[in-house]
């Protein structure tokens, strides 16, 4: 995740002050080094660094730690409120009809993140519609297209057209039904001016409400010169940040939203239409810390169990807790895993685990995980009706079967028995517990926390 490396150094620092009831003016120049040290080679401004270094200081050695407070808890919790001054308030995004227009350089992912805030909206229930404008870059007009259509929204381009002031005005005319205009303009590789003119000559036909200016994750210090130039000629409203799913650094995106007195409203999380986020300060700064996300964990969950329930009409999660758990339940329940993204973007939102806590692992360990989750799906491709059903019948001669079927070997389809008979036996744990029982504890899994409980209690056993 982005800037993960000040997640893990500072947990590192941090763990000194175990046991400590004060902290020292040694121990706090330390920590504060490592901030710095992490923030710089994530690209972020020296200016910004060194004001959130001074604030950090001065609170640390200043303020008082609450009583029963650890010296580590008391810095760490001064650490978070800062990085969360650092980054902002997150962009309002009215959920009413607006005109939004998009902003950016060639590759920065402004097409994809048209399609993937108009799914964003779609699900908000109000009616998007993509305009693409970009009559610069070939395959821009086929992308949007095809990307919109596995959006299910509302699309206007003009495959022939060379005028894009033209097409944004047609665009706005042949979508007038819609709710969300989302007007994605053309980028270029640097800032020249011709950019800088047509957007311009856009943004007076089309007059939107926002103006938001896409940035890659990865776009290091020439964001800052990036995002002046955008903000003298439309003005910008917020930033959304793309490619949050590889291992870019993040900095210059944090120093193009202070160059433009603005917030960050959206982050690009992965590939699919789905992949985007709203940015929640707390939640991000949170998951950057190794102090886990609860409430996007609980929304991922949620929207995993919904899709998996639109794929699969027949199957409602909580029949698990009845009668026998199958395969065809085990399955279903890969398939909702697999719909709420990456692994190690998940683990990022469980308290502990994130802020780089990973790293630790073998760096082909995610791989590893979700290679062995598909093996088993090509596993189940090889059973009967009857095996899938009934798992606990399936002996040697028909797990040799199997392997040979599925091309795997029978150490694997073994590992896949083995893991549907702990899933089965912690669901037992949980069948003929009373309603009161079983909210309460589908509020325990999810750390206390409110809302989507059927979600978590049908996800939780496979993570276990």
């Amino acid at each position: 995740m982005v800037l993960d490396d000040l997640g893990s150094s500072l947990q590192s620092s941090l763990g000194k002050l175990s046991g400590q009831s004060r902290v020292t003016e040694e121990d706090v120049e330390e920590i504060v080094k490592e901030i710095q040290r992490s923030l710089l080679q994530a690209d972020v401004e020296v200016s910004m660094v060194m004001d959130l270094s001074e604030s950090i200081k001065e609170r640390a050695l200043e303020e008082e730690a609450p009583g029963g407070t650890s010296a580590r808890d008391h810095v760490l919790k001064i650490v978070y409120e800062e990085m969360v001054e650092l980054v902002g308030d997150s962009t309002e995004i009215p959920l009413e009809n607006q005109t939004i227009l998009l902003a950016g350089l060639q590759g920065s992912g402004k097409t994809t993140t048209s399609a993937k805030m108009a799914s964003w909206f779609s699900k908000k229930g109000l009616r998007p519609a993509v305009i693409q404008t970009d009559t610069f870059r070939p395959g821009a007009y086929d992308q949007a297209k095809e990307m919109t259509e596995r959006a299910e929204v509302d699309f206007y381009g003009d495959p022939d057209g060379e005028d894009p002031v033209q097409i944004a005005r047609d665009g706005l005319e042949e979508t007038a039904d819609a709710d969300v205009h989302i007007v994605d303009t053309a980028g270029r590789h640097a800032l020249e001016g011709d950019l800088i003119d047509e957007i311009e000559d856009i943004d007076r036909v089309v007059n939107p409400d926002m103006s938001l200016l896409v940035l890659d994750a990865a776009i290091g210090q020439g964001a800052k010169d990036q995002a002046r130039e955008f903000e003298s000629a439309i003005g910008i409203d917020g930033v959304v940040i793309t490619k949050l799913d590889g291992t870019a650094k993040g900095g210059g995106a944090l120093t193009a939203v202070n160059e433009t007195d603005s917030s960050i409203a959206f982050l690009g999380t992965g590939e699919t239409v789905r992949d985007i986020e709203r940015f929640e300060p707390s939640g991000f700064i949170s998951r950057l810390l190794g102090m886990g996300d609860l409430k996007q964990l609980t929304e991922r969950v949620e929207r995993a169990m919904q899709e998996t329930q639109e794929e699969d009409e027949d199957w409602d999660p909580e029949d698990m807790l009845k009668g026998e758990f199958t395969l065809v339940d085990m399955r279903r329940q890969m398939t909702a895993m697999n719909n709420m993204g990456p692994l190690d973007q998940v683990m990022d939102m469980i308290p502990g685990m994130g802020g780089g806590m990973m790293d630790e692992l073998p760096d082909d360990a995610m791989d590893v995980t979700q290679d062995r989750m598909r093996s088993f799906e090509v596993i189940m491709d090889s059973m009967t009706e009857n095996e899938m059903e009934n798992p606990r019948s399936i002996g040697a001669s028909q797990v040799e079967r199997i392997a040979r079927g599925s091309g795997q070997d029978e150490q694997t389809v073994q590992e896949l028995l083995e893991q549907h008979k702990m899933m089965s036996q912690t669901l037992k744990q949980f069948q003929g517990m009373g309603q009161g029982n079983m909210e309460r504890m589908m509020k325990k899994m999810q750390g206390g926390g409110g809302g989507g409980g059927g979600g978590m209690g049908g996800m939780g056993p496979f993570g276990d």
